[in-house]
């Protein structure tokens, strides 16, 4: 005892080779950095397979004309909707119960799978309507796939993203997620736009188009079979007796804002972006060419990217929120403008698609970047990918309802006229706008300068002062560290436990 005592340097004296925890925190940011890039890319198929639909619909009206009746083209559309809740939901638990890795692994299958058997859809006997029931059931494996995409990846992209760029998270996070979807939907208008110019028939557009969205899932399925969870997932997940109705009191406020505004945002986005073909090939005519009609949905389409990418800029600077109601409020009082002056404005139609453009721009710059990353950051690393997927899944549900009511609103409010029907709709969307804006406000927290850990130790104290035990916190997978190497670390835990 008195020999250690006469001998205080030789106990802080740092060995020579690099301590356990240095060589924890290399490998963990060279697997953040791989998590950020294979998290987001696969999200290129979903937004190429909801916007894909708006050209398919085309080709089916050209080459079926009545027997696709707006309601099969409706239920099509719903179809994606629907597995799309379920996959949220389902995925959203999935992924923090057993592993951000398995829930992407499971939903890179599915969006292969239901990819492949939309493209090779047939109806018995070459029924016509039996074909169209195939793409609805097919349609739904996809959106289950597609649905589950948005929890897990974004989770594990936000986990990530943390340890890559902690100062530009909100930034990187929406490039490799939203930026990626919304290149998606450019894609989707360039790949069927090529097939027509190169002279394909109607037919061989659709099925090649469905085919196509195979592509980017079936890339990534390797790189994701070799990442692991993050640092932060393996210290703070809890993978058994789950205090959700504790979640609930705690969060109540925060799901609503997210997913309130959620529905909003998809209400307005989907229908009139599943149904931008459909729309463009009314304005023009019928003497419209499919290639015509896809120039035009590219060109609209395109305006998605510089809303994105602005959006993605400002994050960090303005801060989730601002950005967030800032776009639902400039593009609410753009689609009233659109709509009032409708008639007048498609008989100028340059300037009618540049005015659509902008309006679907700055619900990307707002909530269509905002709302995946406010709902990845403002609930605990335990509870994130569910908490997403409650969210995202009531944004589905909004677009599912938009899609349901868009035609029979137009019908009703236009009394027989389409082109008033469609105006009277710009406006309606646009209210739910600026009602979101509102629900932004005052309902979502700013946690633009706050890292994930923070909240993570918040949610540890809550659960605690209400009785938890806090040793249901990690898993098997779990970090092993060297406590008598790292003191660090030893300090940290003895302070939460006091």
């Amino acid at each position: 005892m008195d020999t250690k005592l006469e001998q205080p340097t030789q106990a802080v004296v740092l060995p020579e080779e690099p301590i356990h925890l240095t060589d924890l925190q290399k490998k963990s940011r060279v697997s953040a950095i791989f998590t950020v890039i294979f998290s987001g890319f696969a999200l290129l198929s979903d937004g190429y397979q909801v916007g894909v639909l708006s050209l398919v619909n085309v080709c089916f009206t050209k080459i079926y004309g009545d027997a696709f009746t707006s309601e099969m083209s409706t239920r099509i559309g719903n179809s994606l909707f629907v597995g799309c809740i379920l996959g949220q939901i389902s995925f959203g638990f999935v992924c923090d119960r057993l592993g951000r890795k398995v829930g992407l692994m499971i939903t890179t299958v599915l969006v292969i799978l239901g990819a492949a058997l939309c493209a090779g859809a047939y109806g018995a006997h070459g029924s016509v309507e039996g074909l169209f029931w195939a793409l609805t059931i097919y349609r739904g494996i996809l959106g289950v796939g597609v649905g589950g995409e948005y929890p897990c990846s974004s989770a594990s992209a936000s986990e990530a993203a943390d340890e890559v760029m902690p100062g530009r998270r909100g930034m990187l996070f929406v490039f490799v997620t939203n930026f990626v979807i919304d290149s998606g939907f450019v894609l989707s208008a360039l790949f069927p736009l090529i097939l027509g110019a190169a002279g394909c028939s109607y037919e061989v557009i659709w099925r090649t188009s469905f085919a196509f969205g195979v592509l980017p899932p079936l890339s990534v399925l390797y790189f994701r079979l070799k990442m692991s969870n993050s640092e932060i997932y393996k210290k703070n997940a809890i993978k058994k007796r789950v205090p959700y109705l504790l979640i609930i009191r705690r969060y109540w406020k925060y799901l609503v804002g997210t997913g309130g505004s959620w529905f909003f945002y998809n209400f307005i986005s989907y229908p009139l972006g599943i149904f931008a073909g459909t729309i463009l090939d009314q304005a023009l005519g019928s003497e419209a060419t499919f290639v015509q009609i896809a120039e035009w949905s590219l060109l609209l389409n395109c305006f998605y990217l510089p809303g994105s990418i602005s959006g993605a800029l400002a994050s960090d600077k303005l801060g989730r929120k601002k950005t967030m109601a800032t776009g639902f409020l400039v593009q609410g009082i753009l689609g009233i403008f659109m709509g009032a002056f409708y008639k007048n404005l498609l008989e100028i139609f340059p300037l009618f698609v540049v005015l659509y453009g902008i309006f679907m721009a700055m619900g990307e710059f707002g909530p269509g970047d905002m709302l995946g990353l406010v709902s990845a950051e403002v609930y605990p690393t335990a509870i994130r990918g569910t908490a997403y997927g409650w969210s995202a899944a009531i944004g589905k549900l909004g677009a599912f309802v938009g899609t349901t009511v868009f035609k029979p609103a137009i019908a009703t409010f236009g009394h027989g006229d389409v082109k008033l029907g469609q105006g009277r709709v710009f406006i309606l969307g646009s209210c739910l706008a600026l009602l979101g804006a509102v629900f932004t406000w005052f309902l979502i927290p700013d946690y633009s300068k706050k890292a994930l850990g923070e909240e993570d130790e918040d949610f540890r104290k809550y659960l605690m002062e209400h009785g938890f035990d806090l040793s249901n916190f990690g898993g098997e997978d779990a970090p092993a560290i060297d406590e008598e190497r790292a003191p660090a670390y030893v300090a940290e835990k003895e302070e939460l436990k006091a």
